[in-house]
């Protein structure tokens, strides 16, 4: 199975909002194992932001933060199809475009989750399901994902 990470996701991995939801994300990433992780390209872009923002990181250290990740996923590039039914889901669905973008490049990439705290959990688009990953009871689709 495919399972696209959204920008907090990974943001939280890195510790910026507390231990807690740090070790939720590690303890969810980790035990993915099997399944193939993808990172819309526009995601590596908005954590090296929100790192040296927010986290207020050095720009050489968020970089180095921000290609471990791509060491570890598979990044999807964001193509223009992709943007092109972005807006389109921006505007029939009133999410913001980037969030739109990270779900198009997710359902281009053939995910079927998309761990993200940002967008309404359940979710649905082109086979493509939001899955707020701290949400309880957890998502029967992400307790499919973490069976071995």
């Amino acid at each position: 199975m495919k399972i696209a990470f959204d920008t907090n996701i990974l943001v939280y991995a890195e510790g910026l909002n507390g231990a807690e939801k740090q070790a939720v994300v590690l303890d969810l990433i980790n035990s993915l194992a099997s399944a193939t992780k993808i990172v819309p390209s526009n995601v590596f872009g908005e954590l090296f932001n929100v790192l040296k923002r927010k986290g207020r990181f050095p720009a050489q250290e968020a970089r180095q933060l921000t290609l471990g990740w791509r060491r570890s996923v598979i990044m999807a590039e964001s193509t223009e199809a992709a943007m092109m039914a972005a807006i389109d889901l921006a505007t029939d669905h009133g999410l913001m475009i980037w969030d739109a973008l990270v779900l198009a490049v997710a359902a281009e990439a053939g995910c079927r989750l998309l761990l993200s705290e940002d967008m309404q959990d359940g979710f649905t688009w082109r086979g493509v399901t939001v899955v707020n990953p701290f949400a309880d009871p957890r998502s029967p689709l992400l307790k499919d994902a973490l069976r071995p």
